[in-house]
């Protein structure tokens, strides 16, 4: 397993923990993917450490960002903070809770003029994102440039 994959898959380890099987399964029943080499090996994220099964993991198909609308709209918005050809390399863990706490609580047409914070927690519940460092940024503070991350 490549040191790429081993992070990916200590990730989801991680947030098994966390949350424990019942709730993890209701987050994470299935994960989209792309076919790069952190999800090559499925298997290990799909199972715990007892071989149970505890998410689906499914490969878009190439040049079809329609198979997952969602996270392409995410990513737009994170491009909007980090644009193209901008090094990931330099952020902490701080700055990226920081930037998908902006992202997550900007309102969208699509969600009915409601944001993804407000969505998910109607959803599962408001002690969820706490523990994930998401915090709820009000309308009016909302960065969504370059300048959200500048020290």
């Amino acid at each position: 397993m490549t040191t790429i994959a081993r992070s990916v898959l200590d990730v989801f380890n991680d947030l098994y923990a966390m949350f424990g099987r019942e709730t993890y399964c209701r987050l994470f029943p299935v994960i989209l993917t792309d076919r790069g080499s952190e999800f090559s090996n499925p298997v290990p994220i799909e199972q715990d450490e007892n071989d149970e099964l505890r998410s689906l993991v499914f490969y878009c198909n190439p040049s079809a960002p329609y198979q997952k609308g969602g996270i392409e709209v995410a990513h737009e918005l994170v491009r909007r903070v980090l644009p193209k050809g901008k090094s990931f390399d330099d952020l902490q863990q701080e700055d990226i809770d920081l930037m998908l706490s902006h992202i997550n609580s900007y309102k969208r047409g699509k969600l009915n003029s409601r944001s993804a914070y407000q969505l998910f927690n109607f959803i599962y519940g408001d002690d969820i994102l706490p523990k994930l460092n998401i915090r709820e940024i009000e309308a009016n503070d909302i960065v969504l440039s370059p300048k959200l991350l500048k020290k």
